[in-house]
């Protein structure tokens, strides 16, 4: 698909959404209720502007000057464009939902396979991220990212996906969370709306309690690699095996998260000053990325 007719397909996206649901994220209580510049331009060029591969807000802008000038006749200074996308920073995640009601999946919800886990939005990391101070009165915390082997300051995206076949799997639940918080936590919020099923995890989520309550009150089969048992060297060679297994099924949650950080640059967030800008730039980019997978199925 060509530039413009991407430009066109998310601007009519957005104009749809915006007039409902969207809107009544945005109300305005000033005077300038009816800009020139309107929301629905604003949110277009952003996503238009990640999904272009423009990774700051400084970019994108320079970009739809640069390039579509004409196509945004009242497009505002790089200064006031940044304010306006920061007041509708309550948009994006209902966005991301917008977004996700276009792709499809077909597999009946008795027999949905999900999986959950996290990523890190680092704002600062190594010896920086104990100094960091953005938005952590609101909702970032110094956590640890073990793939990394890194501390870091800021969120991790939580999201439960339903795989399908051959293909990358679609974000049924999504939040974020302060950096430092557990996993199995930031999961529990979010059981009860799931019933039926499979739901991978890694051993983050492992819980025996837990695993017997779902699978008798909710028909809710969670799967966790074998823990070792505390002073136990080994796992015998069945949990192994078993273990082994339960990580290739979870594999393609970790293909999502890459393929979400190629596209959008999600992981790096040294730019956010401050908790608006925090969720522009967390739900922007997942929105972005689930725009992107709805355009090209």
């Amino acid at each position: 698909m060509d530039t413009a007719s991407t430009l066109i397909r998310i601007y009519l996206f957005i104009c749809r959404r915006y007039r409902g649901r969207l809107a009544a994220m945005a109300q305005r209580q000033s005077n300038n209720s009816d800009p020139d510049f309107t929301d629905e331009e604003v949110l277009t060029i952003y996503v238009f502007g990640l999904i272009k591969k423009r990774t700051t807000i400084s970019e994108i802008h320079q970009y739809a000057e640069d390039h579509f000038s004409e196509w945004f006749p009242d497009l505002p200074s790089y200064q006031s464009y940044n304010r306006r996308l920061n007041r509708l920073s309550a948009v994006f995640a209902p966005l991301v939902e917008e977004a996700l009601s276009e792709i499809s999946c077909k597999e009946p919800r008795g027999k949905v396979l999900r999986i959950a886990d996290s990523m890190p939005i680092m704002m600062a990391k190594g010896q920086r991220s104990s100094q960091a101070k953005v938005a952590s009165d609101r909702l970032s915390s110094v956590g640890y990212c073990s793939s990394k082997d890194t501390f870091f300051h800021g969120v991790k995206l939580h999201l439960v996906v339903e795989r399908r076949s051959e293909k990358l799997p679609v974000p049924e639940r999504a939040g974020l969370t302060p950096g430092s918080e557990n996993d199995l936590r930031a999961l529990r919020r979010v059981l009860p709306t799931i019933e039926g099923g499979v739901l991978c995890g890694d051993k983050a989520y492992c819980d025996g309690p837990l695993k017997e309550r779902l699978a008798k009150d909710q028909n809710l089969d969670l799967l966790t690699p074998v823990k070792k048992e505390k002073g136990q060297k080994t796992l015998p060679a069945a949990d192994k095996l078993f273990s082994k297994a339960v990580s290739r099924v979870r594999q393609p949650i970790e293909s999502l998260f890459s393929w979400i950080d190629e596209k959008t640059g999600i992981q790096r967030a040294s730019k956010v000053r401050s908790y608006q800008g925090l969720l522009v730039h967390a739900f922007g980019r997942l929105a972005a990325a689930m725009l992107l997978l709805a355009l090209n199925p």
